[in-house]
C-alpha cells in the first residue's frame, strides 16, 4: 500500500525522484567520508578494539551446541562486526568435506553471535594501527565434529 496521496489536479505523483543514486549532495559527502575513513594516507579504517566475553553459566544447556573458547579480544568495526570476526575464525562445514548440503554453512549458529552465550566489551576506538581480527585469545577449530570416525 502506498502513502502517497494526490491532491489536487498536478501529474499523478507515483513517488519516484528524478534524482539518481549517488548525486545527491548527501551521497556525495558519504562517499567523500568513507574514502577519507579507508584511505591508505590516513592509516587505514577506524578500528575499534572489543573483547567477547562468555556470560552464560557453564551448565547452561546453549552450550551442548556452541563451543566456548573464553575472552577473545578482536579489532571490528562494530560490536557486531566483533562478533563476526570471532565467529570467522571457527572451522564451517563449507571448509571441510562435511558439509550437510550445497551452500550450507555452520557461520550463523556460532556461539559468538549468540548474546546469551558471549557479551561484546568496547576496550578501546578509533584506532588506526590495527588490522580488523583476532588480536588475543585463542579460538578453536574443533567446533564440527565428525558423526562417523576414520
Amino acid at each position: 500500500m502506498s502513502n502517497v496521496s494526490r491532491t489536487g489536479k498536478e501529474e499523478v505523483n507515483n513517488a519516484t525522484s528524478p534524482t539518481t543514486f549517488g548525486r545527491s549532495v548527501e551521497s556525495q559527502a558519504q562517499m567523500q567520508d568513507a574514502a577519507a575513513e579507508a584511505s591508505s594516507e590516513t592509516g587505514g579504517e577506524l578500528l575499534n578494539i572489543y573483547r567477547l566475553e562468555p556470560i552464560a553459566r557453564p551448565d547452561d544447556p546453549r552450550w551442548d551446541n556452541a563451543h566456548n573458547h573464553g575472552a577473545v579480544v578482536v579489532a571490528a568495526r562494530t560490536p557486531g562486526d566483533a562478533r563476526i570476526v570471532a565467529a570467522a575464525r571457527e572451522l564451517d562445514f563449507m571448509e571441510v568435506d562435511a558439509a550437510p548440503a550445497e551452500d550450507v554453512t555452520t557461520a550463523n549458529a556460532s556461539a559468538f553471535r549468540d548474546d546469551k552465550l558471549y557479551t561484546v566489551i568496547e576496550i578501546d576506538r578509533d584506532r588506526r594501527d590495527i588490522k580488523r581480527g583476532i588480536l588475543d585469545g585463542t579460538v578453536s577449530v574443533d567446533t564440527i565434529r565428525p558423526v562417523e570416525q576414520d
